[in-house]
């Protein structure tokens, strides 16, 4: 494969939301896509599926922590749990804009996908 098929230089700057990302191999619907999308779309639909992504991992690390009683640090006070709520959102939020688990790249590529059939048909 030659290196100058696909033009990476408008494409998002994080490595979740590159247009290899479909198992190792380069997604060049993806990449036609991201051509008739303005980079402001781009940006916004990275945000949405980051912000999606850490949501769904609010959900689960909330489900992971929501059986543990007050050991730790804080004993068993009545604001171990808000602490613990405030935690998890951070994790969250925190493994997300590492890159996560791959829903977020699921999710913009979906996003991207929509966009660019609705900018062809309209």
């Amino acid at each position: 494969m030659q290196a100058g098929l696909i033009n990476t230089a408008h494409l998002a700057t994080s490595s979740a939301f590159s247009v290899e990302s479909r198992n190792g191999r380069p997604d060049f619907e993806l990449a036609a896509a991201l051509q008739k999308v303005s980079p402001q779309q781009q940006a916004k639909a990275q945000k949405t599926s980051t912000d999606f992504e850490a949501m769904f991992l609010n959900s689960m690390f909330s489900q992971m922590t929501s059986s543990l009683k007050g050991e730790g640090p804080f004993g068993d006070t009545p604001g171990t749990g808000v602490w613990r709520s405030m935690l998890t959102e951070q994790y969250s939020k925190n493994f997300a804009k590492a890159g996560g688990v791959g829903v977020a790249s699921e999710v913009y590529r979906t996003l991207i996908m929509q966009q660019a059939k609705t900018i062809r048909t309209a």
